[in-house]
């Protein structure tokens, strides 16, 4: 078992084999792959052009910097609480959008145009993590108007504090009791009684939620569910979140 090696063995040059590292993309605590996170922000296309681009890299500095403006916009998405921060400090939010921009100009100013193959798929990836940029930049005005409607129409059936944004209400209620935290919710919704039901959910409605049953992790609907008291999880059409009452 423990019988040596000859040196001829060890000295041998194993075969040249790329294999890629699984997490690259910085303050990612998910179980998200790199594959998973650019595939959700950048599209398949521009993950095949990174895997191209993995593989023949120099430096690696380039895509140090695209991975860090990604591992920038996930923690955001997955971190209720730094979304909430944003939020309430628009010049905060104003700084790490231009943070993002400036790695990807730096990106663009490392480009080797000298290999016109190769500048084309970082061309096309700059494409891709520009216009990543500016959807994550409009997130939060988005968040901030659909804040103000889901209010001003919910505050009419229950009171304001059974509207909750923030960050400790949406991370307790993520899941059912697992640890699978896919999409946070948008809201938690905490009626004072069973007859204010009705109105929230006709409400809801109106404001293009659509309600599922509970345990379904999807971004674009809404979860039902009955317990202790009746709770409701409701999650809107346009964004990655859903509303929960209880």
């Amino acid at each position: 078992m423990n019988a040596p090696v000859a040196s001829q063995y060890l000295a041998a040059r194993s075969p040249a084999v790329f294999t890629s590292r699984l997490r690259e993309i910085p303050y990612n605590y998910t179980s998200y792959s790199d594959r998973e996170i650019v595939l959700r922000l950048l599209g398949e296309e521009a993950w095949n052009k990174l895997s191209e681009l993995r593989s023949e890299r120099r430096t690696g500095r380039s895509a140090r910097m695209l991975f860090e403006v990604l591992g920038d916009i996930w923690v955001v998405r997955r971190n209720p609480y730094l979304l909430d921060d944003l939020l309430d400090n628009p010049k905060r939010q104003r700084q790490l959008i231009e943070a993002l921009r400036h790695r990807l100009s730096e990106i663009d100013n490392r480009r080797d145009v000298d290999v016109p193959e190769r500048d084309q798929k970082v061309i096309r990836l700059l494409q891709a993590g520009e216009a990543a940029v500016s959807d994550f930049e409009n997130e939060f005005n988005t968040t901030r108007e659909l804040r103000q409607r889901v209010v001003k129409r919910l505050q009419r059936i229950t009171a304001k504090d059974n509207i909750k944004f923030d960050g400790l209400s949406r991370v307790s209620h993520v899941t059912d009791a697992t640890d699978w935290r896919v999409e946070y919710p948008f809201v938690v919704l905490t009626p004072d009684n069973e007859g204010e039901m009705a109105a929230l959910v006709r409400a809801c409605i109106e404001l293009k939620l659509t309600i599922i049953p509970r345990g379904v992790v999807q971004a674009t609907q809404v979860v039902l569910f009955l317990s202790a008291l009746v709770r409701l999880l409701l999650i809107p059409k346009s964004s990655m979140a859903w509303v929960r009452l209880r």
